[in-house]
């Protein structure tokens, strides 16, 4: 079976966060950069574009956080406890927060997430990039490892961006995956 699966069967087909039943898709949680079953949960796309944009963030969405943070699987608890920290201005989500409880090494992870929340990931001049972004590269940047050049110009379509690291995003370039760092690219 497959991760994907076994995640959807673990999650019953529904957003791990607020039990939605469309548009499904794995969400690894930070440090991790994988897909497996003990890093990510699977989220709907609402879920999953607030966590990404805070700043696009519908509070009374994350209500659904009042059921979720009881689940016994550990990456969906340290979700559900980075939202309520971003949203502890609101009272209802500082109470869940303070009743909140998660084994210590659980905790220690979700707390870890939150030093690097205000991170965000910007280009060449400080315009902030987003997952699915289309960027230019601004520099000949030579790729450790190979012969290969990147050539200045170079456009790389629908980035993803690392979660662990706001200095990285990721795209692929004449066929091949590849980091690259946020300072030698400039958004479209």
């Amino acid at each position: 079976m497959s991760t994907e699966a076994t995640m959807l069967e673990r999650c019953g087909n529904k957003c791990e966060l607020c039990a939605a039943e469309t548009s499904l898709s794995p969400f690894v949680v930070a440090p991790h950069s994988h897909v497996t079953v003990d890093h990510a949960i699977m989220l709907c796309e609402t879920c999953s574009s607030q966590i990404e944009n805070p700043e696009s963030m519908d509070v009374n969405h994350w209500r659904c956080l009042n059921d979720s943070m009881w689940s016994q699987v550990a990456p969906v608890q340290v979700v559900a406890f980075r939202q309520l920290h971003r949203l502890s201005a609101e009272g209802w989500a500082q109470d869940l927060l303070d009743m909140m409880y998660m084994e210590e090494e659980t905790k220690t992870w979700a707390e870890t997430g939150l030093e690097n929340d205000g991170l965000k990931h910007v280009d060449c001049h400080g315009a902030p990039l987003q997952k699915g972004d289309t960027v230019t590269i601004i520099k000949d940047l030579p790729v450790k490892g190979s012969s290969m050049v990147v050539k200045i110009g170079t456009m790389v379509r629908n980035i993803g961006l690392a979660q662990d690291d706001p200095e990285l995003f990721s795209g692929k370039v004449e066929g091949q995956s590849m980091w690259l760092r946020c300072e030698y690219c400039r958004k479209k």
